[in-house]
């Protein structure tokens, strides 16, 4: 399975403090050593970061650990491959231009049956999650205008999320730079941080942080992951079938729909040794 990382907030903010603890898991604490990818959105233009060696070890994640990038929204994946090759095209987050901005999407989870809808977006990579995106992206564009208000869109979203999460497990992070849209399948937590802001501390590397010193008393930073980062702090775990839809560091809608419990990410398909070979056909999200 993989681990997501997302974050909105309402003044530009970097993500290193997040990111040094996301990077851990990916081969160290956790394993989740198939790669690794991140999107900063910057007015109109996206920031991509993608490499398929473990972030834990790679020279590309620690030169982002240390980079103050800032951005409003941004979206960071880890994974660990159960279906699909271990390699560049397969890194999330996965970005795609629709009505003239690029929306980045992140994917934990599987759907072992998946089969995505013709239309005009196309995976390049063979992992369920890049056929869930391109189908994800069809639909809206044959559902929705072009000016679509907020809570059309998050009607249309959570209906196909719905769809893929009674397939099998689904948790996901999507954005146009305009808002950021996650849903829970199985595993998800957020944590909004405001004035008076605090110490925190990363629960896979010891590294704290005084926020106090690094915000303005107006500043709203909202993280979402698939597990809380920090241990000195209140998360707030979604439901089973909780989505959220962010703008500006705040929740502007939300809500639960009933989704099957599918298996957990211990039960499902074992990375197979032979995904690291390009050449090979296999499994992962």
């Amino acid at each position: 399975m993989c681990e997501l990382l997302g974050m909105s907030a309402n003044t530009p903010t970097d993500l290193c403090f997040s990111f040094t603890g996301l990077t851990r898991r990916g081969g160290e604490t956790g394993p989740h050593k198939d790669g690794w990818g991140m999107a900063f959105y910057e007015g109109k233009g996206v920031r991509l970061f993608h490499d398929p060696e473990p972030c834990a070890t790679s020279k590309i994640a620690e030169f982002v650990s240390h980079l103050p990038i800032k951005s409003r929204t941004a979206i960071c994946h880890i994974r660990q491959a159960n279906v699909g090759n271990i390699n560049l095209a397969n890194t999330h987050p996965f970005t795609r231009e629709m009505w003239g901005k690029y929306w980045v999407f992140a994917h934990n989870g599987q759907l072992p049956n998946f089969v995505p809808q013709e239309g005009m977006y196309e995976a390049v990579g063979d992992t369920d999650s890049e056929a869930m995106f391109c189908d994800l992206m069809n639909q809206v564009r044959q559902r929705l205008p072009r000016d679509a208000m907020p809570q059309q869109l998050a009607d249309a979203l959570v209906a196909i999320a719905k769809s893929y999460a009674e397939q099998g497990v689904f948790n996901c992070l999507l954005s146009n730079g305009d808002w950021l849209f996650s849903f829970c399948s199985t595993k998800m937590a957020s944590i909004t941080r405001r004035a008076p802001f605090g110490p925190a501390c990363l629960s896979d590397v010891e590294v704290e942080i005084d926020f106090a010193a690094e915000t303005t008393p107006n500043d709203v930073v909202s993280i979402i992951a698939t597990a809380p980062l920090t241990h000195d702090e209140q998360w707030d775990i979604y439901e089973r079938g909780e989505w959220k839809l962010w703008q500006q560091g705040e929740v502007i809608a939300s809500g639960k729909v009933d989704v099957p419990e599918h298996k957990q990410e211990e039960a499902m398909s074992a990375p197979d040794p032979s995904l690291h070979d390009g050449n090979a056909e296999s499994n992962t999200n």
